[in-house]
């Protein structure tokens, strides 16, 4: 209770607060990360000598310390965006590109898969999104239930419709779809045991979900990327829209799967400080594998 009241004033501070103010701050708190020993620096550590290999120690320690200063502005960035008004927030938003595969996917006539990766300011992303194409958002509930309430509202208040990882949550996904509407998920978070496949991810095998393959096979729904780039000295950010390669809308699903994992791997070496290397994303590894944290 004690820690949700002071996530809430936090929350409420930075978002009046400039967001050059908030991305200063933040990225003070990412150096301070990078300094400090522990779990997110050492994850963060493992991640990009796993997934960057080509680069040189010296490379490798600059590349770090940026994605925690990156890290430390996902922080500190929001309470501007979950809790200014809607217009305002999107105001942040500085330009966007790619909006072409967004256009020609809806005329499709199947409605459209929207995926986020966990890259970039993706709360941004979800905002943009929801106020111009009415999604319905998949999403795993808050651990901490004092905040559930302030995180969905935050995220619905642009007019989108977040519905939880449960079976009657599933089930709204694809009617929305067969309503010929937007649905949008997260599609880089490890799934829950026995729900998975393993596919590359910067080569290295990664435990994925399926179940955005199968929305699409099934469906008939195109898939498109965005993700939302955050501008130097806290000017906003940009949008970017990336279509799906062919091969995810293949049958077979260990295929899809790569595909998918092929497109969100580009879109991060588009802007690697960015993603969140702070998540264990090798975790689950295939039988017989060490541990890799």
């Amino acid at each position: 209770m004690i820690r949700a009241f002071f996530i809430k004033s936090f929350l409420y501070l930075f978002a009046v607060l400039p967001l050059p103010v908030s991305h200063a701050i933040g990225s003070l708190a990412g150096l301070a990360l990078a300094w400090i020993p522990g779990r997110t620096r050492t994850v963060t550590r493992t991640n990009i000598k796993l997934c960057f290999p080509e680069l040189s120690p010296g490379e490798q320690r600059r590349l770090v310390t940026a994605c925690l200063r990156e890290t430390g502005k996902t922080l500190f960035e929001s309470g501007a965006l979950w809790l200014r008004p809607g217009p305002s927030t999107l105001k942040l938003v500085r330009g966007v590109d790619g909006i072409e595969h967004v256009e020609n996917a809806l005329s499709g006539g199947h409605g459209i898969i929207l995926a986020t990766p966990h890259l970039g300011a993706w709360e941004a992303a979800g905002l943009y999104c929801a106020s111009h194409y009415d999604i319905t958002c998949l999403y795993r509930p808050l651990r901490m239930q004092e905040l559930e309430d302030l995180v969905r509202n935050a995220r619905n208040r642009a007019g989108g419709n977040y519905v939880p990882t449960t079976s009657h949550g599933i089930r709204t996904l694809y009617k929305t779809l067969a309503d010929k509407r937007a649905v949008a998920m997260l599609p880089d978070q490890e799934p829950q045991a026995g729900t998975g496949v393993f596919a590359p991810f910067f080569g290295i095998p990664a435990y994925t979900m399926v179940f955005l393959s199968r929305l699409t096979i099934k469906t008939g729904a195109p898939i498109v990327f965005v993700w939302s780039e955050r501008l130097s000295f806290g000017r906003g950010y940009h949008l970017h829209f990336r279509p799906a390669l062919d091969a995810t809308y293949t049958d077979d699903l260990d295929t899809s799967v790569a595909a998918i994992n092929q497109v969100v791997e580009n879109m991060i070496r588009e802007c690697p400080a960015q993603y969140q290397w702070s998540y264990r994303r090798f975790r689950t590894r295939p039988q017989g594998d060490a541990p890799l944290y």
